[in-house]
């Protein structure tokens, strides 16, 4: 294998093994993932996220109860063959679209010991290749895609590279947050220091780490040797702290200014639905014109 071979990024690892606590009791027996944002879950979004920038090999880091994440990329005979009887071409179109999106596989976590243990189950799969991770929390417009500069930059360069977001000050504490130099592309910037929730007057930057990365083999090695940082888990920002100091391909930064819709909280939930939705050909001059009479009669 050639060099410029082993640098291309084909595969992607999508962690979904979170209990979606902050969402019960709704996610008592559906996985955080499988809530709709519209009429897809928030997991589609991700997965076609991958597919439209070439990661049609996925591996869903799983756990106890997302059976039902399986079953929605799983063909359903039954309800196909009950639209196609009905001759709801449309409808039978959508169904078969999440099913046919990408080459998907599963593997359990086990004990939920954070990201970084999450991303590491994924080595027997990845191998010796660099990977994507997409978080199902943060979803990115299509409009405005940034894992294709991601990869771009990985394979150019043989490191590992973060999505970082600018965010206010007092906001820092809730994120990773990465101390940077500039490079010749204003895009990017070449990744000196991590640090993971820091307190807003430890913060190297305001640049916030967002759920997109794409990873050099290399941060298998170091994961298994992490020791559990904040909240005693293993942390993928610890991990990703030791490469940007060592002596390798080092850490890359793609700064996005594109359009994030945060489905990690019900209230940013409920507005990444209501901004989808806006933005929807079928629904959003409907659904607009009835915000601007309902938002009137707010107090």
């Amino acid at each position: 294998m050639t060099v410029e071979q082993n640098n291309r990024v084909r595969k992607a690892v999508i962690p979904v093994a979170g209990l979606g606590t902050r969402f019960l009791p709704a996610t008592k027996a559906t996985p955080k993932e499988m809530l709709p944002v519209v009429d897809k879950p928030a997991i589609q979004y991700v997965v076609e996220e991958a597919t439209e920038a070439g990661l049609r090999d996925v591996v869903m880091i799983t756990g106890r109860n997302k059976r039902p994440l399986e079953d929605h990329f799983d063909r359903v005979d039954g309800l196909e063959m009950a639209l196609a009887k009905k001759g709801d071409e449309k409808k039978l179109a959508a169904v078969q679209h999440s099913t046919d999106l990408a080459d998907i596989h599963y593997v359990r976590q086990g004990d939920p010991k954070g990201l970084g243990h999450a991303v590491l189950k994924g080595r027997q799969h990845v191998g010796d290749e660099p990977f994507a991770v997409l978080l199902g929390d943060d979803l990115i417009d299509e409009r405005s895609p940034i894992l294709p500069k991601m990869i771009e930059v990985a394979e150019n360069t043989g490191g590992s590279v973060v999505a970082l977001m600018e965010v206010p000050p007092e906001a820092i504490h809730l994120y990773g947050c990465a101390a940077v130099e500039t490079t010749t592309d204003d895009e990017v910037v070449k990744v000196t220091d991590l640090v993971e929730k820091p307190a807003t007057e430890d913060a190297p930057s305001n640049l916030a780490i967002i759920g997109r990365y794409v990873l050099a083999p290399e941060i298998f090695d170091v994961l298994e040797t992490t020791e559990p940082g904040r909240g005693n888990e293993i942390q993928l920002t610890d991990a990703l702290q030791e490469l940007a100091g060592d002596d390798g391909h080092g850490v890359y930064g793609v700064v996005f200014k594109g359009a994030r819709y945060d489905t990690g909280d019900k209230l940013d939930y409920l507005k990444a639905v209501v901004q989808i939705a806006c933005d929807r050909e079928d629904l959003g001059a409907e659904l607009k014109s009835w915000l601007r009479d309902y938002v009137p009669t707010l107090d």
